[in-house]
């Protein structure tokens, strides 16, 4: 090898280990940086988190309340077909039919 290419490397490696020197400082700022912007994003996503849980909550207990709804209303017609049913029978007449069987 010759003397220029020996110098040549020592010079590119001499350069590389600068720069390696040189980013230490900010690699371990951006590191630290970082951390503290992942526990902020981290406590961010807790609270939407917990915002979302209760906003489902709430829409569970409202689809519950509507089913209730439902099913009283429901119960009400079946009060009054049987109602019906018995006026029918009451004075001679057969029922009419229903979609049921």
């Amino acid at each position: 090898m010759s003397p220029e290419i020996i110098i040549a490397l020592i010079t590119a490696a001499s350069v590389i280990g600068a720069a390696v020197v040189a980013a230490i400082p900010a690699f371990l700022s951006l590191r630290r940086r970082t951390a503290a912007e992942g526990a902020t994003t981290r406590d961010a996503m807790a609270e939407a988190l917990a915002s979302l849980g209760s906003r489902v909550d709430a829409r569970i207990d409202d689809v519950r309340d509507d089913i209730d709804n439902v099913r009283e209303d429901v119960a009400r017609v079946r009060e009054w077909q049987a109602g019906h049913d018995a006026e029918h029978l009451l004075i001679g007449q057969q029922p009419p039919p229903r979609g049921d069987s």
